[in-house]
């Protein structure tokens, strides 16, 4: 089981980014840095990469709607031969909030352009002249839909790789199953090992039935804050506004997936009081909602074994990477964290 650590998508200073060379030390394997409606992740993924050896590093996620395909297998292939082959595209499709608010494009067919921006992306690694035919996305551009000057192009430099590791955040079921036909790893969000298999477990199943065994196992990115100790409990109330924001505020009534997924977990009752009161304004009182089991079986916090536990459920219910958010004090504490939940995961 691979040990990562996301990066607050707020922007992390400069002081954080050079203190991830302490984490490659401690043991880290890979590092998640996302792109929301902040910073953007590329930057910061090119700084990292040059000030680390070993470390994989990875997007978490780039949205689908914000570069062309073209564009997206281009940055990948830049990232990667920076890192030297260190580097997973991880894509999602955000949400309408996001990209049509921000960004000013439509959020259409999340799923169809995904699977297209896939297949585009694969055969620019491979270094072929990209004549590509989709319902989404067409290039070179058919000769009615612009000058009629685009012609077949293979990017100039090959990749160091002509696979790079491709991983989608999806939740909903048919996201869910494309990403285990298509994907090499698969990023959910507020994961519960005990519930997975009755949530997920049907589209994963009929997505890997279609999967070319080429791609190899999918790999599963589970997303949890990390604190050890006997007086660290208190921590899980740390989680709370987050959770609120994603289930009660990210998107309108009857389009939030993420109020879907806590639906689909059992918590009906609950995901719609929180979203009413989100959307009427009352954060706080939404965030006193969220359930204490959901905020304690995502996460990792709570005495060393208690942790070993939970990590240990993680693992039998098919994930095979721990994205941690290491809660401390200071950076010693956070790299004690890394260093003991290495050793924990090494020992299962």
């Amino acid at each position: 089981m691979r040990i990562g650590m996301a990066l607050s998508y707020a922007g992390d200073s400069k002081e954080t980014l050079n203190e991830l060379a302490d984490y490659e030390r401690a043991g880290l394997d890979i590092v998640f840095v996302a792109e929301t409606y902040s910073f953007d992740a590329v930057s910061h993924l090119g700084y990292i990469a040059a000030k680390t050896e070993r470390l994989e590093i990875a997007s978490g996620i780039l949205p689908i709607y914000t570069r062309t395909p073209a564009l997206t297998a281009m940055t990948a292939a830049g990232l990667d031969s920076l890192s030297e082959g260190r580097f997973t595209l991880g894509l999602g499709a955000s949400g309408p909030q996001v990209i049509e608010g921000l960004h000013g494009v439509p959020f259409d067919a999340p799923l169809g352009r995904t699977r297209e921006v896939i297949e585009i992306c694969r055969k620019i690694w491979r270094h072929e002249r990209l004549q590509y035919r989709g319902r989404y996305y067409n290039a070179p551009l058919p000769k009615d839909q612009g000058t009629g000057l685009g012609k077949p192009l293979n990017i100039v430099r090959p990749p160091v790789r002509a696979s790079i590791p491709v991983l989608v955040a999806a939740i909903g079921p048919k996201n869910v199953e494309m990403t285990a036909e298509i994907a090499n790893g698969w990023q959910p969000i507020f994961y519960i090992p005990e519930r997975a298999a009755d949530v997920w477990g049907d589209a994963l199943a009929a997505g890997k039935a279609r999967r070319d065994p080429g791609l190899g196992p999918l790999d599963v990115v589970a997303l949890a804050p990390l604190a050890i100790g006997d007086d660290v409990k208190g921590y899980l109330e740390f989680g709370r506004p987050m959770a609120a924001l994603f289930i009660g505020g990210m998107g309108a009534k009857g389009k939030n997936f993420y109020n879907d997924l806590a639906r689909r977990y059992g918590f009906e009752k609950e995901a719609e009081e929180i979203q009413d009161l989100y959307l009427s304004g009352n954060t706080k009182e939404a965030a006193a909602r969220i359930p204490a089991e959901l905020l304690e079986k995502t996460s990792l916090i709570g005495s060393e074994g208690h942790v070993r536990e939970r990590l240990a459920a993680m693992k039998e219910s098919g994930i095979t990477t721990v994205n941690v958010s290491p809660i401390a004090g200071d950076h010693k504490s956070r790299l004690e964290l890394i260093e003991k939940i290495k050793k924990m995961a090494a020992d299962l």
